[in-house]
């Protein structure tokens, strides 16, 4: 039987909670799930995104500073059973805490402003993991935003939270975009568009030496198994390849993203 006082898999709340698993109710909703103590813990530095926080008895004793965060915050804290906290988690073994928030993605002025110096986007990134790695890097790069376009995966996704652990509280992100339409804007800002791409015209190296990366830069990534889509050279300023000097045939797109992002943040704070 359940402890007195403790929300059960059958609680209404939780049952609304894990209808959030699903992105048309994220979308109609606003909100999202956020799972694990340090995530939670990143949730909660951004009081105003966090709604609720379901956890186990044990918690508040193992993770005392999310409780005490979360009463700074005025974040209501509900205890719930185990039942409860697998029911809304996505993790094969649950941590005992998962919060309830508010979206994070604002719209694409509020995101790459015109004071912005790196930006990345992913053009139809369908995995979760890649998506949220993606977010990680640009947050861990000092990039100004992450945007990603239609038919991209929802960076709100379960696994793309986790992916990103807790930067999608960090760096501004925009979905949905129409990444033609908004090429020609960052050009009017001042921005250069680069494509990474595996059969570029010109490579990495060739870009830091002659002083390419250190402008103000848009890096676009493309799908994990088809890269950018036809017509994409159309938009870009130059289409760049990562040198590949051993025998690997190429990179996936996590690892791609890394290396452009990195070589761009170091020419830009030379």
């Amino acid at each position: 039987m359940a402890s007195p006082g403790l929300l059960t898999a059958q609680s209404v709340r939780i049952k609304q909670a894990r209808r959030l698993a699903t992105r048309a109710f994220r979308r109609k909703t606003r909100r999202f799930l956020v799972e694990g103590p340090q995530a939670v813990r990143e949730a909660l530095e951004h009081r105003e995104l966090v709604l609720e926080v379901y956890a186990e008895p044990d918690v508040a004793t193992r993770h005392r500073d999310l409780r005490d965060l979360a009463r700074a915050a005025g974040v209501l804290w509900l205890e719930v059973n185990r039942a409860a906290i697998e029911a809304v988690s996505e993790t094969v073994t649950s941590q005992g805490v998962v919060a309830v928030c508010s979206l994070v993605d604002v719209p694409l002025d509020d995101s790459v402003r015109r004071t912005a110096r790196l930006v990345a986007v992913g053009v139809q990134v369908r995995d979760p993991g890649n998506a949220g790695t993606l977010i990680r890097t640009a947050d861990a790069v000092g990039a100004d935003a992450v945007v990603l376009s239609s038919e991209s995966v929802d960076p709100h996704n379960p696994k793309a939270v986790r992916a990103s652990v807790g930067s999608v509280f960090h760096v501004p992100i925009t979905v949905d975009v129409d990444v033609p339409a908004a090429a020609k804007s960052w050009r009017d800002q001042g921005l250069q568009v680069l494509a990474a791409d595996g059969y570029g015209s010109t490579d990495l190296d060739t870009c830091i030496d002659d002083g390419t990366l250190a402008k103000p830069t848009v890096w676009l990534f493309g799908n994990e198994a088809h890269g950018l889509p036809d017509g994409y050279d159309a938009i870009v300023d130059r289409s760049v390849k990562v040198p590949i000097y051993g025998r690997a045939e190429s990179l996936n797109l996590a690892t791609a993203a890394a290396v452009c992002l990195y070589a761009s943040a170091r020419e830009q704070r030379r």
